[in-house]
């Protein structure tokens, strides 16, 4: 048997948003998980600041989610999803509704997030089009937006790397200003500075005409890009605009959802309620990928009331679209949400998290800081090289026991939801033990 802690080769993998050359002469493989914390290759026990990548919410190597997966696969392992399902696909999909704000309980299963971002574009036009208004057809994202990698999400997504490799994107997106303000700098929350950015999209309906705006999509707090938390009255002012034109307004809930903000959806901390919801990550703790949507009702009945009884009414979907051992890790990893009370966990813990984060302000490397829930961004003065700091913290991070996620000159921390605070003690301490000594 090959020892998988030690590969033979590091050459034929080509790594994905990483510094292949870099990482190669110097690797960081982490070999296991339990709780908290990962284990590399050389023995170390590093602790996982961000959840993985936003979606390890409940600790890593949980036996429910485990077992759920392991009696699935050996039960059916996988089923065909156009024109049949398993029954897991349906009672996922009623406990998503259960969590979801106002009436956004018809649910469509994807394997990512970046799949759902493409899926809500796709139904987001055929809504449209069931209405009799096919010219909508333009997309409104908004500047250091992430939205995933599929072409879709990067023609409305707005951060500059992921789309000037690639040419302009799709057609016909346009995008708002990005949220952050030198005068909500360093502030807790949801700054006070920044309403009226959300004025953009009436601009966009002045210049092009309210009837060819389909969707505006946003994150509820801009997290890829560094933790962008909006202003007071912003989301508010996005969805009166969207209501009185029409427009469809999408949520990106990928990171925010699932009790990242001490609520289960960011819609919900926020008090404003989408029309389409997209979701991923932490809704199967990361074990297994999947992704979902979830769109008012209203939609729903649009598009499959339009056609005849035995017409396929929306044409779209994946091979691995409700696969059924990611249901299964879908379904243990809610029951653990409800059964432990995750969601009000987090949100007691969050003004702990912020108090300390923010406490790392007087360092002189740091910029800015911002912060809502169990999620936190840190901007570092730059070097003359853009990233090249960034990177050395992460590096500094992990030999000091610490995973971590960086974006260009931003350390961006999310741990668990089940994090106590002597973990929060942990990721305070060696954060400025690092960036101290820059």
């Amino acid at each position: 048997m090959n020892d998988m802690t030690a590969p033979n080769s590091l050459e034929e993998f080509w790594m994905p948003f990483t510094a292949n050359k870099q990482f190669k002469e110097d690797p960081r493989l982490l070999v296991s998980a339990e709780g908290l914390y990962y284990r590399n290759h050389r023995g170390d026990d590093l602790l996982d600041s961000c959840s993985g990548l936003f979606c390890v919410a409940l600790g890593h190597g949980r036996r429910e989610i485990r077992e759920a997966v392991a009696n699935q696969l050996a039960t059916l392992d996988y089923s065909p999803p156009f024109q049949f399902a398993n029954p897991g696909a349906f009672e996922l999909a009623r406990r998503v509704a259960k969590l979801t704000p106002g009436d956004l309980n018809r649910v469509f299963f994807t394997g990512s997030g970046s799949e759902a971002i493409d899926t809500a574009m796709k139904i987001a036009l055929m809504y449209h089009r069931c209405r009799g208004q096919s010219q909508r057809q333009r997309f409104v994202g908004r500047e250091r937006a992430y939205h995933g990698v599929n072409f879709g999400g990067i023609s409305v997504g707005g951060m500059v790397k992921n789309r000037e490799a690639y040419g302009i994107g799709l057609p016909g997106c346009v995008h708002m200003r990005h949220t952050w303000l030198e005068e909500n700098r360093l502030q807790p929350g949801q700054g006070s500075h920044g309403a009226e950015l959300a004025d953009d999209l009436q601009r966009f309906v002045e210049l092009y005409g309210a009837d060819t705006i389909a969707a505006c999509f946003v994150e509820p707090i801009a997290g890829s890009t560094g933790i962008l938390v909006p202003p007071k009255g912003y989301l508010e002012r996005l969805r009166a605009i969207c209501d009185q034109h029409g427009i469809l307004l999408v949520f990106d809930e990928v990171i925010c959802g699932f009790g990242r903000t001490g609520e289960a959806f960011g819609a919900q901390s926020f008090g404003v309620t989408p029309d389409i919801m997209t979701m991923a990550k932490a809704l199967t703790n990361g074990c297994i990928p999947m992704g979902a949507v979830a769109v008012r009702e209203g939609i729903y009945d649009t598009v499959v009331g339009s056609g005849a009884d035995s017409a396929i009414e929306f044409f779209h979907g994946y091979t691995y679209s409700a696969h059924p051992t990611a249901t299964a890790a879908g379904i243990a990893t809610l029951d653990i949400f409800e059964r432990d009370g995750v969601f009000d966990h987090a949100a007691a813990l969050a003004p702990y998290f912020l108090e300390q984060i923010f406490a790392l302000q007087d360092l002189g490397v740091v910029a800015d800081i911002r912060g809502y829930g169990l999620l936190a961004g840190i901007d570092l003065k730059p070097t003359e090289k853009p990233g090249e700091r960034g990177f050395a913290v992460l590096r500094g991070l992990y030999e000091a026991g610490m995973v971590t996620r960086v974006t260009a000159d931003t350390l961006i921390l999310s741990p668990p939801l089940v994090s106590e605070k002597r973990h929060i003690d942990e990721i305070a301490d060696k954060t400025r033990s690092v960036l101290s000594g820059l």
